[in-house]
C-alpha cells in the first residue's frame, strides 16, 4: 500500500495559522481568568464549556458520533495526552522552573512528533528540511525567550524532565490524532474534550472545591469564557481538521508559532515592549516554517520542493498504523 506524504497546502497553512492565533491569544485570557480562577477550575471550565458547545453543534447540525469502541478509547487517549497529562506537567514545571524556560522545553513538541511519526506511520518520516527547519525554529524560540532563562533549565532536573515529558505526550497525541481523518473535525473535537472534561472533574471539583470560591469578576468570567468558545472549541476544530489534511509533524509546528503569536499580542494588545531579540526569534522560526515548507527554495534553485509539497510516496510496512489508519 503506498501513502502520500502528508504536507502543507494553502488552506493547511491557513490553519495552521489561525490555530497558531487562537492558542497565542489564550494566554492573555488566561493571565486574566487565573486571577480569579484556581488553575484546575479554570481548566475545566476551558475544557467542559468547550465540550458542551460543541456537543449543541454537533446535535443541531446532525452530525453523528462514533460508536466504535475503538475510536472512544482513541479519544479517551488523546483527552489523557493532549489535556490532561501535559496540562498538571506544565503547571508543575512552570511554577519551579520559570516560564521562560518552559517555554523554551514547550518548543521541542515538533521534535518529538517528527520521531514518534518516523517511527509509527508509514508516511511522515524524517527529512532534511523538516529537521533543519524544526530545529531553526527552535533556535528562534530561544532567542525569543532569551539566555536568562536558560538558567531555569539547570535548577530543577525533575520539573525539566517534566516539561519534556509533556512535550513528547504532546507529540504522541499529535500522532494518534492521525486516526480521526474519516470522522469529521466538530464530532472529535467534541469526543476528545468529552473524555478530557470527565477525567479531569474529579481532580479539580475535590482540590478546588469551585462552589466554596468567591464570584470572580466580569473580566474573568468573560476571559474564562473566551477561553473555551475561541481558544479550545473552535481550535480544537481547526486542530483535528489540520491534522487530517497536513499530518502530525506539520500540525505540531503551531509549538513554533505560539511563542511569536503570544509576544506579538502582548505587544498589540497589552501594550509590552518588543525587543531586537524577540524580533530575531521571530525571524528565525519564519525562516524555519520557509525551509520546511520547501516551495521557496525550489523558486530560487530551479529544483523539486524538498519540504512538504513534494509528493513522497513509501511503502506501509504493516497493513495497519499505530495511529488506527488503514
Amino acid at each position: 500500500m503506498e501513502l502520500q506524504t502528508p504536507r502543507l497546502d494553502r488552506r493547511s497553512w491557513a490553519l495552521l495559522l489561525a490555530l497558531a492565533f487562537l492558542w497565542s491569544v489564550s494566554f492573555i485570557f488566561i493571565k486574566v481568568a487565573a486571577a480569579d480562577i484556581p488553575i484546575l477550575t479554570l481548566v475545566l471550565i476551558r475544557v467542559g464549556l468547550a465540550a458542551a458547545v460543541l456537543h449543541v453543534v454537533v446535535m443541531a447540525t446532525g452530525r453523528r458520533y462514533p460508536r466504535e469502541r475503538r475510536a472512544l478509547g482513541r479519544y479517551a487517549l488523546m483527552g489523557f495526552f493532549n489535556n490532561l497529562l501535559p496540562g498538571v506537567l506544565i503547571v508543575y514545571a512552570t511554577a519551579r522552573i520559570g516560564a521562560g524556560a518552559a517555554s523554551i522545553l514547550n518548543a521541542t513538541v515538533p521534535i518529538f512528533t517528527l520521531l514518534i511519526a518516523h517511527v509509527a506511520t508509514a508516511n511522515e518520516k524524517i527529512t532534511a528540511a523538516k529537521l533543519s527547519g524544526i530545529l531553526l525554529g527552535f533556535a528562534g524560540v530561544a532567542a525569543m525567550i532569551g539566555p536568562q532563562a536558560l538558567g531555569g533549565l539547570g535548577s530543577d532536573i525533575i520539573a525539566a524532565g517534566a516539561m519534556l515529558l509533556a512535550t513528547a505526550s504532546y507529540g504522541l497525541s499529535n500522532t494518534i490524532g492521525r486516526g480521526f481523518g474519516g470522522i469529521d473535525a466538530t464530532v472529535s473535537a467534541t469526543c476528545q474534550l468529552t473524555a478530557a472534561t470527565l477525567m479531569l472533574a474529579p481532580v479539580a471539583l475535590l482540590a478546588d472545591r469551585p462552589w466554596m470560591l468567591p464570584m470572580p469578576d466580569a473580566a474573568a468570567l468573560f476571559s474564562a469564557i473566551g477561553l473555551a468558545l475561541a481558544s479550545t472549541a473552535l481550535a480544537y476544530v481547526l486542530f483535528f481538521e489540520l491534522i487530517a489534511r497536513a499530518g502530525a509533524t506539520n500540525t505540531s509546528l503551531v509549538a513554533l508559532l505560539i511563542p511569536a503569536g503570544g509576544v506579538f499580542l502582548a505587544w498589540a494588545i497589552l501594550g509590552e515592549a518588543l525587543t531586537w531579540s524577540e524580533a530575531a526569534g521571530m525571524a528565525l522560526i519564519g525562516l524555519g516554517l520557509v525551509v520546511i515548507d520547501g516551495r521557496l527554495a525550489s523558486r530560487w534553485f530551479g529544483r523539486p520542493a524538498q519540504g512538504n509539497d513534494e509528493v513522497v510516496r513509501s511503502q506501509a510496512r504493516s497493513p495497519r498504523e499505530l495511529t488506527g489508519s488503514s
